[in-house]
């Protein structure tokens, strides 16, 4: 998959690598920008059905429930699972390139750092602290 989240100002920004950089900025244009992420898929598979904007991808999942319970397909309405929020980029990225991380991603979801903290620079003077 050639797509990829990067974390902006904040924002998540989701671009398709295959779009060639632009001959002024250097910068690809982006496909989507959001506040917060989600990303629907499959919770015994790990399949990834759609992601982006939470308001979006929480529809799609009512309206996809709801023709998957109407067709008789019970188990698989409710293996439908929407995750969202301020993931961690490396965690939704890994989602779209490796086949399953979903899967992980759910088991560790509770664990998982909020995806809008950046790490923290090592403190210059934590020398100080240890003396």
């Amino acid at each position: 998959m050639n797509l990829q989240y990067q974390l902006k100002a904040g924002s998540y920004y989701l671009y398709d690598l295959r779009d060639a950089p632009s001959a002024v900025t250097g910068e690809r244009r982006f496909k989507l920008k959001t506040d917060t992420v989600a990303i629907a898929f499959d919770r015994h598979t790990g399949e990834v059905h759609q992601h982006g904007s939470p308001t979006r991808i929480q529809s799609w999942a009512a309206h996809t429930r709801r023709r998957l319970r109407a067709a008789g397909r019970l188990e698989d309405a409710n293996d439908l699972v929407v995750v969202s929020g301020p993931l961690p980029v490396d965690e939704l990225n890994k989602c779209l390139r490796v086949a399953g991380h979903c899967r992980r991603l759910l088991a560790r979801l509770a664990s998982l750092p909020h995806g809008k903290l950046q790490p923290r620079a090592a403190d210059p003077f934590a020398w100080r602290q240890a003396a």
